[in-house]
């Protein structure tokens, strides 16, 4: 490993020689944290794996990405998402320089920001070492950022990628960034080593994308809806549409396969536009059967940011003469809790076109009563997770129960997701919850399959085994009540 270090070191002190102060970087630096440019980098790590050949040594990359930093940037300005960056810069060579310190004296931490929010770091050793590596780059990020009188909290992704056992010198680089991208899709917050099918996947993941993108333009894109219910009286009070895409040699794609997809490439506003107007349509044709009640669409963190959007559902309301309380625009806890200029804007615009909102997913984020009484909503969604697991843990009774006095408190209706035995029915219904939707009472369909039930519904002497049923309130003739 000696060898390893003192050709590294020279390349390093060749390249770059000592920092110079950050008020007057190098051109051999980054402009904005100090560290080593990528170009500089890139020569150091070409002589570090040579001498890994010549002492059969082993050496691995850290690829470092922030999780969820462009936020940071639209709530509180680029400066800030600056100094951010460079304050990540110093724990990293801080943390990099005391991993090398045990194991040989490479004098400049070999860390390099390669993309805005992107770092690379060289550590010598096998994967247990760089494991050990990432675990400290883990440790480091998570600690509170105290930045202008700010404290923020945040985590990084990171993939490793170990040389010469997982590439060689050209993907050593480009394996490790898979890795990372890799963590990231799978939420963030931890690091992966890098297994050949995540190329596999992530070439699948290009190709999907690539047919993502004419889905709308080819037709091939289509809503399903799944109907919500009154939790006391089962007539049913709403239906949520749900995008499904049926691939031309796939078959039918899942929203959990496609929707992420989509949204890293993306995609979503133009599908989100086109589910948008698809729901609107189809309420309208509804109301012509006499089929009156609202329609729940799903609203992605990319569709908040963007400032039209809002725009967009009242432009097609208008075109479909829907009326905005029968429209819930359903946005995750996740993204309504981002605490960010745009989305602030976007929860301003909902409330003044009277759209109802929900906050969908609710109970896997850290919401808080002061965050909550902030937002225009009139409902929560308790996360079907919690609901699965009623009838056999007393923590998710617990959580359910405290989620809907909340939301009582607080004026909003609570609507439970993923119902499927009676036994969680009755639980949700003694805690107080006010409207259920899951298997139990309808799986997803095809809105003419909704108003063919709805029709059989209406029926004298239909639906009276207690099954969700649209009669008497919701499937009768709508000329003189008010949409």
């Amino acid at each position: 490993m000696g060898a390893f270090f003192d050709i590294a070191a020279a390349a390093v002190r060749r390249a770059v020689g000592q920092a110079p102060p950050r008020a007057a970087p190098s051109p051999a630096r980054d402009s904005l944290t100090g560290l080593v440019s990528r170009a500089e980098f890139d020569e150091a790590l070409d002589a570090a794996l040579l001498a890994c050949d010549a002492a059969g040594a082993t050496a691995s990359l850290l690829y470092v990405g922030v999780d969820n930093f462009r936020p940071i940037n639209e709530g509180y300005g680029l400066r800030i998402g600056d100094a951010v960056l460079v304050e990540l810069a110093q724990r990293f060579a801080a943390c990099i320089q005391d991993t090398l310190a045990s194991g040989g004296p490479l004098e400049t931490p070999l860390v390099s920001r390669v993309g805005g929010d992107e770092f690379v770091l060289m550590v010598p050793g096998d994967t247990g070492r760089a494991t050990a590596a990432a675990e400290a780059v883990l440790a480091t990020a998570s600690r509170v950022l105290r930045v202008e009188g700010l404290e923020l909290s945040l985590n990084v992704s990171i993939g490793v990628a170990a040389y010469p056992q997982h590439a060689s010198r050209p993907k050593l680089v480009s394996h490790a960034g898979l890795a990372m991208r890799a963590v990231k899709l799978g939420g963030g917050g931890c690091f992966a080593m890098f297994h050949p099918s995540m190329a596999v996947d992530l070439r699948d993941q290009a190709e999907l994308a690539q047919d993502l993108r004419h889905a709308v333009q080819r037709g091939q894109l289509h809503l399903v809806y799944q109907p919500k219910v009154d939790a006391l009286s089962l007539q049913v009070t709403a239906a949520e549409a749900l995008l499904r895409w049926q691939h031309p040699t796939r078959g039918l794609v899942g929203p959990a396969v496609f929707v992420p997809v989509a949204e890293r490439y993306g995609l979503m506003r133009e599908i989100g536009l086109w589910v948008i107007e698809e729901a609107c349509r189809q309420a309208a044709e509804w109301r012509l059967k006499g089929l009156r009640m609202r329609v729940a669409i799903n609203i992605s963190g990319q569709q908040m940011r963007h400032d039209d959007t809002v725009e967009q559902i009242k432009a097609s309301m208008r075109r479909h003469g829907i009326r905005p309380e029968r429209v819930t625009c359903e946005i995750t806890e996740s993204v309504a809790m981002e605490d960010t200029a745009h989305t602030r804007k976007a929860f301003e615009r909902l409330r003044r076109a009277g759209l109802h909102v929900s906050i969908d997913d609710f109970g896997t984020g850290h919401s808080s009563l002061a965050a909550l009484r902030k937002l225009p909503a009139a409902e929560l969604k308790i996360d079907r997770a919690f609901v699965t697991d009623l009838a056999t843990s007393s923590e998710a009774r617990s959580i359910a129960q405290t989620i809907v006095q909340m939301a009582h408190t607080l004026e909003l209706r609570v609507v439970a997701e993923g119902v499927e035995t009676a036994e969680q029915r009755d639980l949700l219904v003694a805690m107080g919850c006010d409207e259920l939707q899951g298997f139990l009472f309808a799986r997803p369909m095809s809105a003419r399959a909704v108003a063919l039930w709805a029709a059989e519904d209406d029926r004298p002497g239909a639906a009276t085994g207690g099954a969700a049923n649209f009669r008497a309130s919701l499937f009768e003739a709508t000329g003189t009540t008010p949409l």
